[in-house]
């Protein structure tokens, strides 16, 4: 039965137009991940999608050096995608990187990438609202060592003004007290650690 059923599929699959394959191969994923018993692993359904649908961010604080990037350019063309882009699907028709900045812009912008993946991109989604996706993209960047203070604390400042307290912040982000506190001193803006008492040591001026 299982045996007749993978051949079927795949004789199926390969009748079809290259751009009905894909949008079936995704169906077929999105079928079996939902009976899987890692379904709880964005990585058990990665899809691919068209570079257009997947958009950048406009808070992710993370850099990556041009020799870094250069590494990264040759490992994907050598190796090819051995990471998805993690992603959250705002609409059905556009995905929000919340990890994966560079390989998107690899993949997207580099010509041999581009004919290599016909116009396509790997994906796995989360599920999340805005800051669940900017705690999500901390988390992803803290992990590799990389993140923009700036950066990263105009997305404290965000979190704090929308309730998020420093106990929040650094349980979702992966910082301790004085971590979050001294990410709120960047900005300067006292509104945000009025009710904290620091050293002097840590004030920027």
């Amino acid at each position: 039965m299982q045996q007749r059923l993978t051949q079927e599929i795949t004789h199926f699959l390969s009748d079809l137009p290259e751009e009905e394959r894909i949008a079936a191969i995704n169906e077929f994923r999105m079928a079996i991940h939902r009976v899987s018993p890692f379904r709880e692993e964005p990585v058990d359904c990665v899809l691919w999608v068209k570079n257009e649908a997947v958009s950048p961010n406009d808070y992710n604080p993370n850099n990556v050096a041009p020799p870094e990037k250069k590494l990264l350019l040759k490992s994907i063309e050598t190796d090819g995608f051995t990471q998805p882009i993690v992603v959250v699907q705002s609409t059905d028709e556009v995905y929000e990187i919340v990890d994966g900045f560079h390989r998107h812009e690899l993949g997207t912008g580099k010509p041999s990438l581009h004919s290599r993946l016909k116009g396509y991109l790997p994906v796995a989604c989360l599920q999340g609202d805005r800051h669940e996706r900017m705690a999500a993209t901390i988390r992803h960047n803290r992990a590799r060592g990389r993140h923009q203070i700036h950066a990263m604390s105009e997305i404290v400042r965000e979190l704090a003004q929308l309730g998020w307290s420093d106990e929040k912040m650094g349980k979702e982000l992966g910082m301790d007290s004085d971590e979050v506190l001294r990410l709120k001193q960047i900005n300067g803006l006292q509104e945000l650690f009025a009710d904290r008492r620091f050293s002097k040591a840590w004030t920027v001026k």
